[in-house]
């Protein structure tokens, strides 16, 4: 397999792979061995993956916070290159007893950054520090001032911010210049498209980072039997998850997908769709059969 191509990251200027990595599989529930989560970082090293996905929360619980963030570390220091793998991460969730709960409070944010850093291997600035969900009990504004606190302490390079609406995105930006925006986007979770915040980033040059490409673990299964889509991807001799990352990328010249994986076969299947291409005719079919998903 050819290795992937690059794409300038928006306003950063920096080339990264066209396809993301999001590595939350190898840290939370049913999750493979830490050496087997190794072999799938190198393998996505060697097949030309410059860009990672993590989080701080991206664990079991929070007496291992930062778990995912330390294994990427680790495998960039064995496999890959500190220079060229661009790696973003998020706060601002907490997992007490493995639950999902925010925490805007940018003390607790300010906190989790310098322990992203350190987890990170401490020795370079996070390319990416993502704020991962707005949380009611504190302003965005004032959440922010801890992100914006971050690049000018040299531990942050670029932020961005994670299921955000327009509103929400231009409160950020009068804080902190903001680089890159991760909402759920899917053929079953197409928010983004009526919304206004894909249509937002595209003109904005903000980085579309559609996070559970495949709409989730729960529905990986049911693409499969998605007829149009099945038979698009046959004619073109594809798998159906590298039609729907064509789908998605066709969508804006904004959207970077990062698609999951903890096992080499998914990894494998995902990046090896970098240089699939739809007729304009197929994606008209697709978005009609995913509307009524």
């Amino acid at each position: 397999m050819k290795k992937l191509p690059t794409r300038i990251f928006g306003k950063t200027g920096k080339s990264v792979s066209v396809l993301g990595l999001g590595a939350m599989p190898m840290s939370v529930d049913g999750r493979p061995s830490e050496e087997d989560c190794l072999q799938v970082l190198k393998c996505a090293f060697e097949l030309g993956v410059t860009f990672i996905d993590t989080a701080d929360a991206y664990c079991l619980n929070e007496h291992e916070k930062h778990h995912n963030e330390r294994l990427i570390e680790i495998a960039i220091e064995r496999y890959g290159n500190p220079k060229t793998v661009f790696v973003a991460t998020k706060g601002g969730l907490m997992r007490p007893e493995g639950r999902w709960e925010t925490n805007g409070d940018p003390k607790h944010l300010e906190k989790t950054i310098g322990e992203s850093y350190q987890a990170l291997g401490g020795q370079r600035p996070i390319f990416l520090w993502q704020f991962h969900s707005p949380d009611p009990k504190f302003p965005i504004k004032e959440s922010l001032k801890a992100a914006r606190d971050a690049v000018e302490k040299g531990l942050v390079l670029y932020v961005g911010v994670s299921n955000f609406s327009v509103k929400q995105i231009e409160e950020a930006r009068e804080v902190v210049d903001i680089v890159s925006v991760q909402n759920q986007y899917s053929p079953f979770h197409r928010q983004p498209e009526n919304d206004g915040v894909l249509d937002y980033c595209e003109k904005e040059n903000l980085v579309f980072l559609p996070w559970s490409p495949y709409g989730g673990w729960y529905r990986y299964e049911k693409l499969r039997q998605l007829s149009t889509l099945d038979r698009i991807a046959s004619k073109h001799d594809r798998s159906v998850y590298q039609a729907v990352l064509a789908w998605l990328r066709q969508k804006s010249p904004c959207v970077l997908p990062i698609p999951g994986a903890s096992q080499l076969e998914t990894l494998e299947n995902s990046m090896a769709g970098f240089d699939f291409v739809l007729s304009d005719e197929e994606c008209e079919k697709l978005d009609q059969e995913f509307s009524v998903l």
